[in-house]
């Protein structure tokens, strides 16, 4: 969600996309102050105990929900995108058979994260070094 985002449209994405939770920081808190869900403030320093061993959860499949993304609503009400994790791992696969390593590594992110193309700029690089 972008904070920058008009608070009426947070509410409608929120509703929309029925989260089990969202993840804030202190900074974004108050936007989420009528949120039915549980948030989870990250800057509150409980996460500091928690094992930085990454979890196996047997039951997940790449036909499993990776993130939602959500269209401008130029047209009316923005439209929430299913994307499953293996989609992302198909569209990361493209890039790394479409570029080399050094010039994935070198990409620049500047879009928004509320953009599909941000999945490219923030992982392609991630993956191959970068």
């Amino acid at each position: 969600l972008d904070p920058a985002y008009p608070l009426d449209r947070i509410a409608y994405m929120l509703d929309d996309s029925a989260p089990a939770a969202v993840l804030a920081q202190k900074a974004t808190l108050e936007l989420l102050a009528d949120a039915s869900m549980p948030v989870i403030d990250l800057d509150s320093g409980l996460w500091q105990d928690e094992s930085v061993l990454d979890p196996e959860v047997a039951e997940l499949t790449s036909s499993h929900l990776a993130y939602v993304i959500y269209t401008s609503g130029s047209t009316g009400l923005p439209k929430g995108v299913m994307i499953e994790h293996r989609n992302t791992v198909n569209f990361l696969t493209w890039a790394h058979r479409s570029f080399d390593d050094a010039t994935l590594s070198k990409t620049l992110f500047s879009t928004s994260l509320n953009f599909d193309l941000a999945v490219y700029e923030c992982f392609a690089p991630l993956t191959s070094g970068g």
